[in-house]
């Protein structure tokens, strides 16, 4: 399992890149091909689409247990919201399972907004496609009330256009409307964009499925442009 970290070539990690190249098949969802085919020669390349992510992990412990190299991508972290729980819950123990990070949206959007993450964050991502929107909201209830810097994943798509303003309502009730609060949107690819703004301000049409949402605690404040969550430090 293989991290393309957020898609830009300075932000793959050259384990990552090694071990594409030198597989003798890759697979992944559609986009994640398309972000690795500057490292791709003569590879057998076998995409597919949402919603088939155990489909491709069948597939690839079968390519593997043929005898062939296999690289499996995931865009930032293959353990994080990746792919590697399904691979590892599907491979036989013979089979040899490497999982190759990568740099997590959380991180790579925390470097472009600042030092929002330097204490103790949560991540939760917003899509219910996998997890029943009851339990995201009292996973959001907890990390507003507990004053976790809060990452959202996933914030806003057509089919859930009404989630990110939901999850937004849930943390108010426990933040000011001035809390600190940063977007980035294609994070580490052309075109990124970001925005510092507050909790309060946020537009929700900035946002889509290709933006990383940071929510500060009580103590992010913002210096300079930048989102800063103090570790406790006596500067």
């Amino acid at each position: 399992m293989v991290g393309l970290g957020p898609g830009g070539e300075e932000t793959l990690t050259p384990q990552a890149r090694d071990a594409i190249s030198g597989a003798d098949v890759v697979i992944g969802y559609s986009t994640y091909i398309k972000l690795a085919k500057p490292y791709l020669t003569n590879q057998t390349v076998l995409s597919s689409g949402m919603k088939k992510e155990t489909d491709r992990a069948r597939v690839a412990v079968e390519e593997a247990l043929a005898g062939k190299r296999v690289a499996v991508i995931s865009s930032g972290d293959p353990g994080v919201y990746g792919m590697a729980s399904p691979i590892l819950e599907i491979a036989p123990p013979e089979l040899e399972v490497d999982v190759i990070p990568g740099v997590t949206a959380a991180t790579a959007t925390a470097a472009v907004l600042g030092a929002p993450l330097t204490h103790d964050f949560a991540v939760i991502s917003l899509s219910d496609l996998l997890t029943p929107w009851e339990t995201i909201l009292r996973r959001l209830e907890a990390a507003a009330a507990a004053d976790f810097v809060i990452v959202l994943y996933n914030p806003r798509s057509h089919g859930r256009d009404q989630h990110l303003e939901v999850a937004r309502n849930v943390v108010l009730k426990h933040r000011a409307k001035e809390t600190p609060l940063g977007l980035v949107k294609d994070c580490c690819r052309a075109g990124e964009a970001k925005q510092v703004t507050t909790l309060g301000d946020m537009n929700i049409e900035d946002v889509d499925m290709t933006t990383t949402v940071i929510i500060g605690n009580s103590q992010t404040k913002v210096l300079n442009g930048r989102m800063i969550t103090p570790r406790g430090y006596v500067i």
